[in-house]
């Protein structure tokens, strides 16, 4: 593992938190330990001196019964401070052998030993020298077993800590995918699939403007292979023009068509230049009220058409827009009307709602005019070129200056609708 990763940090992290709770809960574990030795023997062993001390003065003989009237006194004592005697020898066997008794503390003395015993979650006081052997049950609740507390404590840091672990490397691990893809990248691989976007946290909203940015790119790799296509489509007409005159005889008149064919190259580069600049805008375009006659007639300068190509029957309104890329986006309306049409003509109307009509007579679209602005849509009339290149660099350039492209077929015409956008 990397040592500079994240991952990497967060598991020494994670190792070094353990290690420092199990270690406390250790410490924790062998005070209460300690503690609960030393409050045993402070307690117990006192006692364990006074009955060996009163027997000794009370019976010369070390019985090793209580039953002597001589001790009536010594077993009230022993009564008051809520201490059973056990004074039946298979009794006491029956708790000092039995397997699940435990020694909690225990005390060599002169020629015997005194034991601090747990069963049952009951306390004992052994007592046992040469001769005599005592067995005192406690009936009083002394100590708190907090050990359990300390277990359950530590249960839950424990847990808590590896549950908090494993959501933290879940959380993060999509970045992990991030990181391979933003490398992909590199070869172009723009198809992004790698968490659940939807959700709030940092690292979806990351992994959502990464989607974002990836998605972004690849639509403006697709555009200018677009680019690309519609430069060598839109240079065609005017180099083959320019390739036919070259071979005519030196003329006034041919030399004009010569000079509008470069005019139209010229034209030509300017828009590709906007298209460009279309394509790679980040930012809001520049725009500015221009007059429709205005745009109109600069893209029929760009398609070089005669006079009588277009019908116009608009009213020269104002519109608010980017001129020379609205211009592409009338000249490729226009060219298409043209081509598409029976009559090679195209009227321009306009009405009471600010919509601009281009219209044509001629056949009705095949398929939706939604399927025409898909970047790689082909026309099925083979005679006829770039029909779905050119509306869907229309609809790009409407969409940035907030218009629309709509599209209806009445009374075997054609009429595609320039809108502004509600």
């Amino acid at each position: 593992m990397n040592r500079q990763s994240i991952f990497f940090t967060i598991t020494i992290s994670f190792i070094i938190s353990l290690i420092l709770v199990t270690s406390s809960f250790v410490v924790l574990l062998i005070n209460d330990y300690k503690n609960e030795n030393r409050e045993l023997k402070k307690r117990y062993f006192p006692i364990a001196q006074m009955v060996l001390t009163s027997q000794m003065k009370n019976n010369k003989r070390y019985a090793s019964s209580f039953s002597n009237k001589k001790h009536a006194n010594f077993k009230e004592n022993i009564e008051a401070m809520n201490l059973e005697i056990i004074s039946k020898p298979g009794a006491q066997n029956a708790i000092t052998y039995n397997p699940m008794t435990k020694v909690l503390v225990k005390k060599s003395i002169k020629h015997g030993v005194v034991r601090v015993i747990s069963l049952n979650n009951s306390l004992y006081l052994y007592i046992k020298d040469r001769k005599r052997t005592f067995l005192l049950k406690d009936n009083n609740d002394v100590f708190e077993n907090t050990r359990i507390y300390l277990i359950l404590v530590f249960a839950v840091i424990f847990i808590t800590l590896i549950v908090s672990f494993i959501t933290t490397l879940r959380k993060l691990y999509p970045l992990k995918i991030l990181k391979d893809k933003v490398k992909m990248l590199g070869d172009e691989h723009f198809d992004f699939k790698c968490c659940d976007t939807n959700k709030l946290d940092e690292v979806s909203v990351l992994a959502k403007e990464f989607k974002n940015a990836a998605d972004k790119l690849k639509q403006i790799k697709e555009a200018r292979n677009i680019f690309i296509r519609n430069i060598m489509h839109e240079l065609k007409t005017p180099i083959t023009k320019g390739k036919f005159l070259s071979e005519l005889d030196n003329s006034e008149k041919n030399d004009e068509k010569l000079k509008n064919v470069f005019n139209r190259l010229e034209s030509l580069i300017n828009e590709f230049s906007s298209i460009e600049e279309l394509i790679s805008s980040t930012s809001n375009i520049e725009k500015n009220d221009y007059f429709l006659a205005d745009v109109i007639d600069n893209a029929s300068d760009m398609l070089l058409l005669d006079d009588d190509v277009i019908i116009n029957k608009y009213s020269n309104k104002k519109l608010n827009i980017n001129f020379k890329l609205f211009s592409v986006a009338v000249k490729n309306l226009l060219d298409n009307a043209i081509k598409y049409s029976n009559s090679s003509t195209v009227r321009i109307e306009s009405n009471d709602e600010n919509e601009i009509l281009f219209i044509n007579d001629g056949k009705k679209l095949l398929h939706p005019l939604e399927d025409y602005f898909e970047p790689f849509f082909m026309n099925e009339d083979k005679s006829k070129e770039g029909f779905g290149l050119g509306l869907y660099i229309v609809n790009a350039i409407l969409k940035a200056n907030e218009y629309e492209l709509k599209y209806i077929y009445e009374n075997e015409e054609n009429i595609f609708i320039i809108k502004a956008k509600s």
